[in-house]
């Protein structure tokens, strides 16, 4: 673990109970140092053996994030709460891929029915045992609480069809140019989303959460210059999902 991340672990050690740094800097540069942005800056790829050799800065990280009382998290601005919610869950996602890391290549390795990864209570958070659907499902895209489709874009599951893990953290005074990013970064991608033959190709995302996306083809009218989509109307097909790991792989392109 580098003399920066040692630092930023100590001072995470020592900060008092009820503090809390709404600029992840520990996960900030954890996420600076071991994500790889593929050329065209639509997709990225995670150095695992880089965060298991900084497994202890990783610790220290989440031990802040359970340690946030659900009383104080509910006292924040909203920006302030979703970010710290989309933080947690791509935190604690690598934090799984870690503990079997490196033989691994699917986070469904773990299983599917028993050792369902986004159903095992493998952390805490807010003061109770939680799960990375409880997190997105119970709190992220609960009706009334966000109601923001863009989250889609930032919760990482550790896949190839994933929209990218973004190579920083998310931050409340930057939030929504951060989720704006990541939508336009993940429909540009071509691999995943592109209008061809009169027809949309979209990733799977927008079928298995479609109650986030409707009206669909207006919500796609309105990324139309980014998907070469002329608007309107038209049949929509949905691709296979890749669930193979995120993993550095040094010769990839997109």
């Amino acid at each position: 673990m580098d003399a920066r991340l040692i630092l930023i672990a100590l001072a995470l050690a020592a900060q008092p109970a009820h503090a809390f740094d709404h600029g992840h800097p520990a996960w900030d540069a954890l996420l600076k140092k071991h994500v790889v942005v593929l050329p065209g800056e639509h997709a990225s790829q995670v150095r695992y053996d880089g965060f298991a050799a900084d497994r202890p800065a990783l610790k220290a990280y989440l031990d802040t994030l359970a340690g946030v009382p659900r009383a104080q998290f509910e006292g924040w601005p909203k920006d302030e709460r979703k970010a710290f919610l989309i933080n947690a869950y791509n935190a604690f996602t690598l934090e799984k891929i870690l503990m079997r890391w490196p033989d691994i290549g699917s986070i469904w390795d773990f299983g599917k029915i028993f050792g369902n990864p986004f159903k095992d209570d493998f952390f805490r958070l807010l003061g109770a045992p939680m799960t990375l659907d409880g997190i997105e499902h119970g709190m992220l895209r609960k009706r009334g609480a966000y109601d923001d489709p863009r989250v889609h874009y930032a919760v990482n599951c550790a896949s190839i069809g994933c929209p990218m893990l973004r190579e920083e953290a998310y931050v409340p005074q930057r939030l929504d140019a951060q989720l704006d990013e990541q939508a336009l970064r993940f429909l540009s991608d071509r691999s995943r989303n592109r209008y061809r033959d009169g027809r949309l190709e979209v990733s799977k995302i927008f079928d298995w959460f479609k109650e986030d996306f409707e009206p669909r083809t207006q919500y796609f009218t309105r990324y139309a210059r980014v998907l070469d989509y002329p608007g309107g109307d038209v049949p929509i097909d949905f691709l296979d999902y890749d669930w193979t790991l995120n993993a550095y792989r040094s010769s990839s392109r997109r």
